[in-house]
């Protein structure tokens, strides 16, 4: 199985999927770039991997979850929630979920 980077959206407010969220993905380090912009799926997630196989590589990457573009009402407190992770297996599974609230969020490595 080839390594790859998969998201999962929850607003804990509402208890149901972040539907409609803008992300991006960015490599980031001497040879940084931006890796795409997704948007997630009525169950949260994006309809496939962010990146996987070969473009995936050891180093530091950032996804920002622009939450109040999401949210839309001015509800809220944060604009944009970046998370920065490392990756030291390109093989692996690096599932990034996203649990986002009015007034706070929290996110873990996921399976």
């Amino acid at each position: 199985m080839s390594g790859r980077i998969t998201v999962h959206v929850l607003d804990t407010a509402t208890g149901r999927p972040a539907a409609g969220m803008l992300l991006r993905l960015a490599r980031l380090g001497p040879d940084g770039a931006t890796l795409g912009n997704f948007l997630t799926n009525a169950d949260g997630r994006c309809d496939g991997p962010l990146l996987e196989g070969a473009g995936l590589r050891a180093g530091l990457y950032e996804l920002v979850f622009e939450v109040g573009q999401w949210r839309g009402d001015g509800a809220g407190f944060y604009d944009s929630v970046p998370i920065r992770f490392r990756i030291d297996d390109p093989g692996g599974h690096y599932h990034v979920p996203l649990l986002i609230a009015p007034f706070g969020y929290s996110t873990y490595r996921g399976s």
